[in-house]
């Protein structure tokens, strides 16, 4: 049964989108079954995988929102064992009409349910806020990664996910546990950078991946030619960083 992990910050420009798809395509470079799910309107993590979205049909809008059979909303990537559910702008006004439904924290729930075999890890990349998406992908999950970023106003903003983490976890979801902090935008040369690292340490101890992801400019380019580090630039820091992020996740939970 494959494991089901959200990466959540309500904070943006954290490093989520970046981590979910590269972190997707190293677990499946390692020969794990992956499925990434884009629970973000902005569709980025799709697109970053080459999704071309003119041409997607079928996404996670219509799986949530029209019960459309989640096997119709996955499409295979250039990479083998990584296939994705793509996300669509109409996601924006999902959560509104989703306030009616019956069970509505349990949809995506629900609908992952047939495919808990299929794969390995099933990664969702959330929507920067706390609202009902991100609700839905914490009640399915089993884990949560939170990318923190090595800047100012890094832990602005964490006690309130936390906070959400905690509700959902006493209400929704007692399963839920944190997969672990992951340190991103890391730059070993600025003081600021190494303090916050120091503070998240200290606050959240052995909950910190012992991987961090440093500033890479591979990383920055890979999305807008539609493919993650690893095949742009599998000799990039990029590249590096998530492909141990991938194998320390592998060695925690020996799946």
């Amino acid at each position: 049964m494959g494991k089901i992990i959200a990466l959540a910050n309500q904070k943006g420009g954290v490093g989520k989108t970046t981590t979910s798809m590269n972190l997707a395509a190293s677990l499946a470079t390692l020969e794990k079954r992956v499925l990434l799910i884009d629970a973000d309107s902005q569709a980025n993590a799709s697109s970053g995988l080459g999704v071309d979205l003119s041409k997607v049909d079928c996404s996670i809008y219509e799986c949530v929102i029209n019960g459309v059979d989640v096997h119709e909303a996955i499409y295979t990537t250039d990479i083998e064992r990584l296939d994705v559910i793509p996300s669509n702008i109409n996601l924006v006004g999902a959560e509104v009409e989703m306030l009616n439904f019956q069970g509505r924290e349990h949809i995506i729930k629900n609908m992952l349910a047939p495919l808990h075999d299929d794969y390995d890890y099933i990664l969702i990349d959330c929507s920067p806020s706390l609202g009902l998406i991100t609700v839905n992908a914490l009640t399915a999950a089993n884990s949560v990664i939170i990318p923190v970023q090595c800047e100012y106003f890094a832990l602005e903003g964490i006690s309130k996910l936390l906070n959400t983490i905690k509700i959902v976890k006493r209400k929704l979801n007692p399963e839920l546990e944190i997969e672990g902090f992951l340190l991103t935008m890391y730059d070993s040369r600025l003081r600021l950078a190494n303090q916050i690292y120091d503070e998240v340490k200290r606050h959240f101890q052995e909950l910190v991946f012992k991987t961090v992801i440093q500033r890479n400019v591979k990383l920055s380019e890979a999305p807008s030619h539609g493919l993650p580090a690893i095949l742009y630039d599998a000799d990039s820091t990029g590249a590096k960083n998530h492909l141990a992020l991938a194998k320390e996740i592998i060695n925690k939970n020996k799946v």
